[in-house]
């Protein structure tokens, strides 16, 4: 094989990696305030984003067609169970128009958090939600501080590490 040929395989390659490992990168730090909201709870009681200040918010951007949402549903109700006595919240918002088939999929997979039905997609716009699931994760004060976009199993040990931070903040 002629060297300049394996010279550009490698680099064909190499640039094939880099981006792989650029598409893979989906979590970031944030900053700034995190846009205050009102949405109809599974309760059917409205739950405003600002009266969970004073506590670390994870909030969950889902739908019921979402097959990587419903996975990661158990992992964030453990979280929310291990740390909720320590001043720490799920909210799982469901972004779909229709909120039958979010109520149907509540049925099968129980989870302890609130969830927000989105309807209007008034929350999914104001945090910019792209991806399903997207989370973000507010601290004590209200500000932005991660968004991971996305979910793989295992990776709920990254939102664990960052909540705790936050806690202990």
């Amino acid at each position: 094989m002629p060297i300049p040929f394996v010279r550009l395989s490698l680099r064909l390659l190499l640039t094939v990696l880099l981006l792989t490992t650029l598409a893979s990168v989906r979590a970031e730090a944030l900053s700034g305030p995190a846009p205050d909201f009102t949405l109809r709870s599974n309760t059917g009681k409205n739950l405003k984003l600002s009266e969970f200040r004073g506590q670390v918010v994870l909030l969950n951007f889902w739908a019921s067609w979402c097959g990587p949402c419903r996975q990661e549903m158990p992992a964030l109700d453990k979280l929310h169970k291990r740390y909720r006595k320590l001043g720490f919240t799920v909210l799982g918002v469901n972004v779909e128009e229709d909120s039958r088939q979010a109520r149907q999929l509540l049925k099968e997979v129980k989870v302890s958090f609130p969830i927000l039905f989105d309807t209007r997609n008034q929350a999914s716009q104001l945090y910019h939600v792209e991806a399903m699931p997207t989370t973000v994760i507010i601290d004590r004060d209200g500000n932005m501080r991660y968004l991971h976009k996305g979910y793989k199993p295992g990776e709920e040990r990254l939102y664990r590490k960052w909540v705790k931070q936050l806690i202990r903040e």
